[in-house]
């Protein structure tokens, strides 16, 4: 077994960097509490903050985030479910029914990486934010 590095403290500083001009950096902290509740609800919180449309910028940061899971758990040979979602309720549902059915094992490394994002996010927010901004 050789080691390979997945750079996840370098996808965060690049994803926090993307989205320091939006004002939505805060988020980070918000992902990270998400965590304790799964991926299946941090999977959900994209399409609840895109309902509106002044959250949208809010609703990209949690999906390229999440992408940014899914690419780097391709890279370690777990393929997350990441089907492109539409506002109908069957898209919605199928995309669930398939993180439900992810397996347990390959579930919980997924879950352990996406804390380690978060955690990095959060770390990257805190040196990069701007005054009286991305809370």
């Amino acid at each position: 077994m050789t080691w390979k590095l997945y750079e996840i403290d370098r996808v965060a500083q690049e994803l926090t960097l993307k989205f320091r001009d939006k004002d939505v950096l805060g988020e980070s902290h918000k992902m990270r509490a998400t965590t304790a509740y799964g991926l299946e609800r941090f999977w959900g919180e994209h399409l609840r903050l895109g309902q509106k449309q002044q959250d949208k910028d809010k609703a990209d940061f949690w999906k390229a985030t999440w992408d940014a899971l899914c690419k780097i758990m391709k890279q370690a040979g777990i393929t997350i479910p990441n089907d492109k979602v539409t506002s109908d309720t069957g898209s919605i549902q199928s995309m669930s029914e398939k993180l439900w059915a992810f397996d347990i094992e390959q579930r919980k490394i997924a879950l352990a990486i996406l804390i380690e994002l978060c955690d990095s996010l959060v770390w990257w927010t805190q040196r990069y934010k701007k005054p009286n901004n991305g809370r």
